[in-house]
């Protein structure tokens, strides 16, 4: 008998897991149509294997700096490559130019329990559009505290930096049209 109601425990407990809460999906907030209509421009976001997967990863610096951790109930819609490259082509910033990017960095980390921060580390590559010629490479390095130091405020600090991003790359991309004037 108590081996029965310790196999039938087991049983419950497992059946709660698997009708348990399914992953909320997250993008940058852009709707994906607008960026199908809008992507004009040739972007390739490329990326270290580790960053195509869809879970949302953090670290915590003040416990365990070498280990990556990822939020369970929470994860973006696809790739961090995948959405910056759908972010940046929707946005027309890289008109007139091919751009790669190589995606490096992508994750929230805490510096203590309490504050948290998002990172965002790429580099770019810039080609004429007409020639495929290699204009000029940049490195960028963004960051911003969260709001909140968990899902949600990765998610909103991510959205809000990859904006930056683009706009930075705007600005890039303006320096660049003038020393070709």
């Amino acid at each position: 008998m108590r081996y029965f109601l310790i196999g039938w425990l087991a049983f419950i407990s497992a059946g709660c897991s698997v009708t348990g809460k399914q992953p909320a999906l997250h993008d940058f907030g852009l709707p994906v149509s607008a960026a199908i209509q809008q992507g004009r421009a040739s972007i390739t976001v490329n990326a270290p294997t580790w960053l195509w997967d869809n879970r949302i990863r953090y670290r915590l610096l003040f416990a365990s700096p070498s280990q990556v951790r990822f939020y369970g109930l929470d994860r973006w819609i696809a790739s961090p490559p995948e959405l910056f490259e759908q972010l940046l082509s929707s946005s027309g910033k890289a008109q007139g130019y091919t751009l790669i990017i190589r995606l490096q960095d992508f994750e929230q980390q805490f510096d203590a329990s309490d504050r948290a921060r998002v990172v965002l580390r790429f580099s770019a590559v810039a080609h004429s559009a007409d020639d495929n010629q290699a204009i000029a490479t940049q490195e960028f390095h963004l960051e911003q505290a969260t709001k909140t130091p968990d899902a949600a405020g990765a998610i909103s600090g991510f959205t809000d930096l990859t904006q930056q991003a683009a706009g930075k790359i705007q600005d890039w991309f303006k320096g660049l049209s003038e020393r070709r004037e």
